[in-house]
């Protein structure tokens, strides 16, 4: 693997044409226009000072050259004086109001940034890393908003080079000609160069997000790493990116900032030569000293700015490249999308799925022509081998990813035609693995629901157990969670994402049961909240506990993403079918009276095996 091997572009990268990112900066600019036009204005007399600076010396040394006496000193001293406090004034205002500016344009990006990512929908997340996102909704963002202080740069000393070549061709014609020779080799170094400077710029960037995203999996998996003694190796992980990050970003480096030097010293050898020639003139008496000298100055002050347009090209392509990224990800295309948004009314619960066909991949197929039909207020279980379709039917039916053919009907109505966030709100999830943030029982019970009040929610939390679980918190909903609930057990984890639902109050509800084992006790707990939720919704439970397969209304077996078999518990197990071996297989151990036989069995061996199928 080479050094740049993990350097390539993320599938919803694009390349923006130059002028069509500049349109879409001047779209953030235009937010704030009025400090825009401030800025403007303090960049034109800042300019217009600092070439009126020289002007009054130059004057100064005519003027001490004809009347040979010290007496006009002072005024120049303080003519150059008011000249140096009014440039620091202008400099303090421009600063101020670009500060300003550019916070709040970056701002504004960033939240567009965040709010592009926050839409798309769970394929996008499981396409791209996470971290490299992060990177980009904050070190891209950053890098853009110096692009605009740099553009206020460029700005400036635009102005500054105009009104100095007006100046120096009212000086000397011919002087001032040759020292515009400069320009067009400075302009045509930068901007061959620009495709160079872009390109290792995006590499760059890519490198940092690679570190970024090696940090964020370490930190977020540092227990797994530790459980299996893995420190050197995550550790390891992190230096390879971040070497190739170093070595990426010091030919960067190397690249951006080679122009510079070249061009200084196309600058200082076309200095010397003007100087000479400049200062025939003045013996001829051609100019005066005071206008060599005002030459000399201006020539210095002029080419600094032209020198320092050919720099900030490639500065701003740095910014140019972190706004590409930026604004890929906020136009990067969602899989999931709506035909129409109509508002969703009250949902009673009927789900239909019509002859539906979904892969995650192209020629992977998950679901194959899949129907199922499941009436408002009832309870299905779904079980199954891993990689049968079980969870895919609760991503469809939650849109957090599109099928490619066929329909999803709730209520009769296509799922495509609901407003996505209205329909969300209808809906009561608990994943497999629940997610808790860093905050209160109190706070995480009422995400959904904030204006839910504390009593209410002791008034749901003592129907499940009659509140002991509170009991067995140290400050009861007060408690802190923990970074993603590392400080409850996986038990008390399930109960508050439980309770999270019912003080959301859903119209269906979808459960990916946590295969984790827990003490009888919870599992009591659990089964009572989860029975306050089934007895209100229609509920699509992805069953891995024998006590919630029993809860159900009807149990649907999966096999490679079709219906075989579908019944109640009883009537399955008398089939002696698929759903009979997966009983046999994962649930049947969790029933009481298979571990009540199992201790008899071991008290007296000839009481023959445990109890078979059916039983």
């Amino acid at each position: 693997m080479g050094m740049f091997s993990r350097l390539d572009a993320e599938k919803y990268d694009r390349q923006y044409k130059d002028i069509d990112l500049l349109r879409r900066i001047m779209q953030y600019l235009q937010t704030q226009k009025w400090r825009i036009i401030g800025i403007a204005v303090t960049v034109l007399l800042i300019s217009g000072i600092e070439a009126v600076q020289p002007i009054v010396v130059s004057r100064g040394v005519d003027i001490l050259e004809t009347e040979k006496s010290a007496a006009p000193t002072g005024l120049i001293a303080l003519a150059v004086l008011a000249t140096g406090v009014t440039s620091w004034l202008f400099n303090w205002i421009n600063r101020r109001l670009t500060v300003r500016a550019v916070s709040n344009i970056t701002m504004k990006l960033a939240k567009d940034a965040f709010s592009a990512a926050a839409r798309h929908d769970l394929s996008f997340y499981d396409k791209f890393s996470s971290g490299r996102i992060i990177s980009r909704i904050t070190t891209d963002t950053q890098d853009f908003g110096q692009l605009v202080t740099l553009i206020t740069d460029l700005i400036s000393q635009l102005l500054i080079s105009v009104l100095l070549a007006v100046v120096l061709l009212r000086l000397n014609l011919t002087l001032s000609l040759l020292t515009f020779t400069i320009i067009p080799v400075t302009f045509g170094l930068a901007i061959s160069y620009r495709k160079l400077a872009r390109k290792v710029t995006r590499e760059g960037m890519r490198s940092m997000a690679n570190v970024n995203s090696a940090i964020k999996e370490t930190v977020s998996g540092i227990i797994v790493a530790k459980n299996f003694r893995q420190e050197s190796m995550v550790y390891k992980e992190f230096v390879d990116a971040n070497l190739t990050s170093y070595r990426v970003n010091l030919r960067r480096g190397i690249i951006l900032n080679i122009l510079f030097p070249i061009l200084n010293m196309i600058g200082g050898l076309a200095t010397a030569i003007l100087v000479y020639f400049g200062g025939i003139t003045a013996k001829e008496g051609i100019v005066t000293i005071g206008s060599w000298f005002l030459f000399i100055q201006s020539l210095d002050r002029f080419l600094f700015p032209v020198l320092g347009l050919s720099n900030f090209w490639t500065q701003i392509q740095n910014g140019l490249s972190a706004s590409e990224r930026v604004f890929a990800l906020i136009d990067a295309e969602p899989q999931v999308i709506q035909i129409e948004n109509q508002p969703v009314p009250k949902i009673k619960g009927q789900i239909d799925f019509v002859n539906v066909t979904f892969s995650y991949k192209e020629n992977e197929t998950v679901l194959d022509n899949f129907s199922l039909h499941i009436e408002a207020g009832e309870t299905v279980a779904i079980v199954g081998h891993t990689g049968a379709g079980k969870s895919s039917i609760a991503k469809l039916i939650e849109r957090f990813y599109e099928f490619q053919s066929g329909k999803i009907l709730i209520d009769g109505k296509d799922i495509r035609t609901f407003d996505l966030i209205q329909y969300r709100q209808h809906l009561g999830i608990v994943s497999q693995t629940p997610f808790l943030f860093s905050d209160t029982v109190l706070e995480n019970i009422r995400y959904a629901k904030p204006e839910t009040t504390e009593k209410e929610i002791l008034e749901i939390a003592t129907q499940i157990g009659d509140g002991e679980w509170l009991q067995t918190l140290p400050n009861g909903l007060q408690t802190m969670v923990g970074e993603r609930g590392s400080n409850l057990s996986m038990g008390q984890r399930q109960l508050v994402s439980l309770m999270r639902v019912l003080v959301q109050k859903p119209s269906i509800f979808i459960l990916d049961e946590a295969t984790a084992s827990i003490d009888p006790f919870t599992e009591w707990q659990i089964q009572q909240a989860l029975n306050l939720i089934l007895s209100r919704t229609t509920s699509i439970l992805i069953a891995h506990r024998l006590s919630t397969v029993k809860a159900a209304d009807r149990i649907i077996t999966i096999e490679k993403g079709k219906i075989i078999e579908e019944g109640n518990h009883e009537s399955l197990l008398k089939q002696n079918g698929h759903y009979a071996f997966l009983y046999n297989t994962y649930f049947r151990h969790q029933s009481l009276a298979y571990i009540e036989q199992v201790k008899n069995l071991l008290a007296n061996p000839s009481m023959g095996s445990p109890i078979g199928y059916g039983e």
